[in-house]
């Protein structure tokens, strides 16, 4: 279907561009936060069993796992309140104007961060937009399934909010498990100014985690849909999709 937004474009829906990561009960899960890999297996119980080649009448599977360790996630401000908002909640629109570029991050004092400086380079011709997509490079195949835990991945210098909010994004998006550093004391800064927690609560922007932006998309604008798990939490797995322009 070729659907046209006024002012932004037309776009071919038959041809979507996921930038979610599958989730398996493997090693070839990506995983943070020190979790395991997540567990699905049939239940089993009383003479049945839910797997068909087990000789099950249908395949009938538990799932265990941790949406914000165990890979593409989008969260609310519950992830940083007292009360634990829901995300599902949260998100009432599911399509925005969108923008993806790609961040080599400055090696500051042994850390990965993608700098200001580095975000208005790439920005520089954007007036307006609803979700920032940020894929780092180097961009291997192998983040897919990389075990993030104890590496401090690459994360958001806390002014980079200066051009979230100048640029009006609602949504920001990023191929690591945070926008904050691995290990900062439970600060989460950048968390907490991209939704003005507690001075000012901002229920209607999410943080996705964790996707993977293939080479083969451009950087570039896009429009997004921003698929998600009706899940009543702070956070939520999620299949962010992109569009390309016709």
């Amino acid at each position: 279907m070729i659907i046209e937004i006024q002012n932004f474009g037309k776009f071919d829906t038959s041809k979507p561009l996921s930038i979610a990561l599958p989730l398996t009960n493997d090693t070839q899960n990506p995983r943070a936060w020190y979790v395991d890999t997540p567990i699905i297996e049939p239940v089993k119980g009383d003479g049945f069993v839910g797997a068909v080649a087990q000789g099950g009448s249908v395949n009938f599977r538990n799932i265990a796992f941790n949406p914000h360790g165990h890979g593409t996630h989008t969260e609310c401000l519950g992830h940083i309140t007292d009360e634990v908002f829901s995300v599902n909640q949260s998100l009432k629109e599911y399509f925005f104007k969108a923008v993806v570029v790609t961040i080599h991050p400055a090696e500051i004092e042994g850390d990965l961060v993608i700098t200001k400086a580095l975000l208005e380079e790439k920005l520089s011709d954007i007036t307006s937009i609803d979700a920032l997509i940020i894929r780092t490079i180097p961009n291997e195949e192998e983040k897919k399934h990389r075990n993030y835990s104890a590496s401090n991945p690459a994360y958001l210098q806390l002014d980079c909010i200066e051009i979230c909010d100048k640029l009006c994004v609602k949504h920001i998006m990023i191929d690591t498990p945070s926008v904050d550093r691995e290990e900062d004391g439970g600060v989460l800064a950048f968390h907490h100014a991209f939704w003005q927690v507690p001075e000012n609560p901002q229920f209607d922007k999410t943080i996705t985690e964790l996707i993977f932006v293939d080479n083969s998309i451009k950087d570039g604008v896009y429009l997004l849909e921003l698929q998600m798990a009706a899940f009543e939490n702070d956070a939520s797995p999620s299949r962010p999709t992109l569009y390309k322009p016709i």
